[in-house]
């Protein structure tokens, strides 16, 4: 059984997709010839992933996924009166001055932004309390200077919206989108109960962040399948799926591409008289470990940056990559966006659009860390001519394609919450100390943790460092 009744969905434009029709053998006593079909499928309930490994592991996992085959279309007599919910996954940030140090409090107790070692991980919520005080004040300035609160929440309901309104006028289905942050309201659990409320029986899990991380998307999936398994009679009655990753769509590398082709245009003569144009994508950074453990999050950056660069590209455009917001005294993805503005400047480059790539929403990360310090850097080394991308928020191009994405997910075999940890390396980063099964050739893994903690602590208590821009 899958995500059905969508046999009466029709679209009123031709460019839309349409769900799959009704087929004639499918039914709910079961049919004509289909038994072999489905054999060959893995279910796309809860109950298949209840039955696989424990939420935090998922090496079993890989040798059970299912084959890439096309599901049966669905047919209406099998699942009536389906309410699809569309689950949208994003941090959170702080709406109030006053939520603040809530907010970092719940940041900093994620072990998946702040990875400590096993045998000190009951530490994690002290350090966590001690953290969120100490940062408190300087974080509720930084917020200040954006306007008193994250834009976040705002920006990710109009998204929402946004994306409701395609799925319900312009392809028919009755369907509700909820939103679901990870670090402040609307909680994962809230945006749950919600559903539970208004009777959703068919989900699709959407995080928007284009690209897969271990400490983002993962970090919000791990929430939501943690209590899907919490309350298994009651979501293993729900179908489910996973758009785990989307940087390589065609509709957000296009509406990407527009936005940055617009600020190319913005300059003018005189200032193309100066120097040729640059474009740098931004990204948030990771420590390298996670890279080597198997986290997918840089090469997926690299396929999107070069993706969106075939949008743009022109004579005289140069398009560099770098990554912003490191912590501490191990090694982060490089180079380094401070790092590549400097070289940039030093090498006598004037005109310079920035854009942050792994956002999708305007937050502190763009508002305070690019539109302030990054362009009072750029002005210091010489760079005349900033301009700054917008993040995508309610681009329309953008919102119809998170509909179409939806869409597809109802047409493709599904993937479990569970599968799509396993199938992004987050069953090998380990919560409470174990190996997954994996034995490490060395302490490096050991000392590059213990690093990252201690320069964490040193960094945040001190008030100075990237990691404080982690504070959507």
């Amino acid at each position: 059984m899958y995500l059905h009744s969508f046999a009466q969905c029709t679209t009123r434009r031709s460019s839309l997709l349409t769900v799959l029709q009704s087929s004639a053998t499918a039914g709910s006593s079961g049919g004509s010839g289909s038994d072999n079909t489905n054999e060959n499928l893995s279910p796309t309930r809860l109950e298949a992933a209840v039955t696989m490994d424990p939420p935090t592991t998922g090496m079993g996992l890989r040798r059970r996924l299912r084959p890439k085959t096309q599901l049966p279309a669905p047919h209406a007599g099998d699942k009536p009166n389906v309410k699809l919910g569309v689950l949208l996954l994003q941090l959170g940030g702080p709406e109030r001055t006053e939520d603040v140090e809530g907010f970092l409090y719940n940041l900093f107790a994620d072990p998946d932004i702040i990875r400590l070692p096993g045998i000190i991980s009951g530490l994690q919520k002290p350090l966590a309390y001690v953290i969120s005080k100490r940062r408190a004040p300087k974080s509720k300035a930084a917020y200040a200077s954006i306007g008193g609160g994250s834009p976040i929440v705002k920006y990710t309901a109009a998204q929402a919206e946004g994306v409701e309104k395609v799925l319900r006028e312009d392809m028919g289905l009755d369907a509700k989108c909820y939103v679901a942050m990870r670090y402040w309201h609307p909680f994962t659990d809230e945006a749950l109960e919600q559903m539970r409320q208004d009777g959703v029986n068919s989900v699709v899990v959407v995080p928007l962040y284009p690209q897969f991380s271990i400490s983002t998307s993962g970090s919000s999936l791990r929430v939501l399948q943690d209590l899907f398994f919490k309350d298994a009679p009651r979501w293993g009655q729900i179908s489910h799926t996973v758009v785990p990753a989307w940087y390589d769509r065609p509709g957000y590398v296009q509406a990407m591409g527009r936005l940055i082709s617009r600020e190319l245009s913005q300059f003018t003569e005189e200032q193309k008289a100066e120097g040729s144009l640059h474009v740098l994508f931004s990204a948030h950074g990771v420590p390298q470990r996670y890279i080597e453990m198997g986290d997918p999050y840089q090469e997926q950056i690299r396929k999107c940056v070069e993706l969106i660069s075939k949008e743009y590209e022109a004579p005289g455009v140069t398009t560099h990559l770098s990554y912003q917001s490191r912590v501490g005294p191990i090694e982060w993805l490089r180079p380094y966006t401070d790092d590549v503005i400097e070289e940039l400047g030093a090498t006598g480059i004037k005109n310079l659009v920035v854009v942050p790539i792994s956002f999708v929403s305007e937050h502190i990360e763009t508002l305070e860390e690019i539109d302030i310090e990054y362009r009072e850097l750029a002005h210091e080394n010489g760079i005349k001519n900033w301009r700054r991308v917008p993040a995508l928020n309610t681009e329309p191009g953008f919102i119809e394609d998170l509909a179409h994405m939806v869409v597809e997910a109802l047409q493709t075999p599904s993937i479990s919450v569970t599968e799509a940890c396993a199938l992004n390396n987050l069953d090998i980063m380990p919560m409470d100390g174990r190996t997954n099964g994996r034995q490490d050739s060395d302490n490096n893994g050991k000392l590059a943790v213990l690093g990252l903690a201690g320069g964490v602590v040193l960094d945040l208590c001190s008030g100075r460092g990237g990691l404080a821009h982690l504070l959507h």
